[in-house]
């Protein structure tokens, strides 16, 4: 919980400097401004609620959805909405891929012993699971392969999918196939290993109790 809470502070810090340089927020002005238009130009709000739409005459209605439709059929709609989209992607993907490559991965690589802040303030580390110490290649796997590939950007990107309406029942199932597979290793496993650590075939240990050995000749001997 204490590691979520700082990565998600640097992701959302990382996000931000990546929004600003993009400009992404003038192309959300834009599109605000082109829906405006056409709302003024057929009378209707185009920001409307599921709820308020209930509430529309049928003659509303037909207006309402004549403007939509113009709206969506114009190409600098069209084109504002997909560079959002193409931004909102690129943004998330690299404000958490720099997050867990410097949280996750160039931390426990300083400390040793695949220690974050949070491991180093309960005396906690990672190993492999033959209580070898944690190669560098095998962390860097953990981090990005495990934690930020299949443990965290699949679940976002359908969350950006649901977002910008682009949600299909490939992307529900994956979603779904997901958590499952999590929970049934967490629950059902005796060291409740997580995929991440499934990957790279390693355990999180108590310090003060578990010997990390060098080499598997170290432990050998």
């Amino acid at each position: 919980l204490f590691d979520s809470i700082i990565l998600f502070t640097v992701i959302v810090g990382m996000a931000l400097l990546l929004s600003t340089v993009f400009n992404y927020d003038g192309y959300v002005i834009r599109l605000n401004e082109l829906e405006q238009k056409y709302g003024e130009e057929f009378g209707v709000d185009l920001d409307i609620t599921a709820e308020e739409m209930k509430e529309l005459s049928e003659e509303e209605r037909k207006v309402y959805e004549a403007a939509d439709q113009a709206f969506a059929a114009d190409p600098d709609v069209v084109y504002t909405y997909n560079m959002m989209l193409s931004m909102a992607v690129v943004i998330v993907t690299f404000s958490i891929l720099l997050g867990f490559l410097l949280m996750e991965f160039l931390v426990p690589l300083l400390w040793g012993n695949g220690q974050t802040f949070g491991k180093k303030l309960f005396g906690i580390g990672v190993m492999r699971a033959d209580s070898v110490r944690l190669p560098t290649i095998l962390l860097f796997a953990r981090t990005v392969l495990g934690k930020f590939t299949i443990g965290t950007m699949i679940p976002v990107y359908v969350v950006i999918m649901i977002v910008f309406g682009r949600l299909g029942l490939f992307g529900t199932v994956v979603i779904g196939g997901l958590f499952l597979v999590q929970a049934i290793l967490f629950f059902g496993t005796h060291e409740h290993t997580p995929i991440h650590d499934k990957l790279a075939g390693t355990v999180t240990v108590d310090l003060g109790s578990q010997l990390i050995f060098d080499s598997p000749e170290a432990l050998l001997e």
